[in-house]
C-alpha cells in the first residue's frame, strides 16, 4: 500500500504534466497519438491514478517541450529562487504591461 506521500507526489507529477501538455497546445488525444498510447492513459496519468515509467516522463517532456527534472518535482533551488524574483517583479506591473508581459511568454519557445 502506498503513502500518501507517495500519492501526493503523483498527484503533483499529473498536475505539472496536464500543465505542461495544456501548454503545449495539445489535447489528450492528440498527446496520446504522438506517444503511441491510448487517449484514456493519458487521462489516468493526468488524474493520478497510473503510475508513470521513466521512459514516459522522457517521452512526455521532449514532447512538451520541458525539463524532466520539473515534471519530477525536482526544481533546482537556484529555479525556485528565480521564479520568486520573476513572480515579485511581475506583481509591479500593471494590468496592462502585465497582458503584454503574458502575450510575449505565449510566443517563445519552451525549455528542452
Amino acid at each position: 500500500m502506498e503513502n500518501n506521500n507517495a500519492i501526493s507526489s503523483r498527484e503533483k507529477i499529473a498536475e505539472r504534466l496536464k500543465e505542461a501538455r495544456i501548454s503545449c497546445g495539445l489535447s489528450q488525444a492528440q498527446a496520446a497519438i504522438q506517444l503511441e498510447l491510448q487517449r484514456p492513459a493519458i487521462s489516468e496519468i493526468e488524474a493520478g491514478n497510473r503510475k508513470v515509467s521513466a521512459e514516459e516522463i522522457i517521452q512526455f517532456a521532449n514532447l512538451y517541450k520541458v525539463d524532466s527534472n520539473w515534471l519530477l518535482l525536482q526544481d533546482s533551488e537556484e529555479e525556485t529562487e528565480q521564479f520568486k524574483l520573476a513572480a515579485r517583479e511581475l506583481e509591479k506591473l500593471s494590468e496592462d504591461d502585465l497582458k503584454k508581459v503574458m502575450d510575449i511568454l505565449k510566443i517563445l519557445p519552451k525549455k528542452r
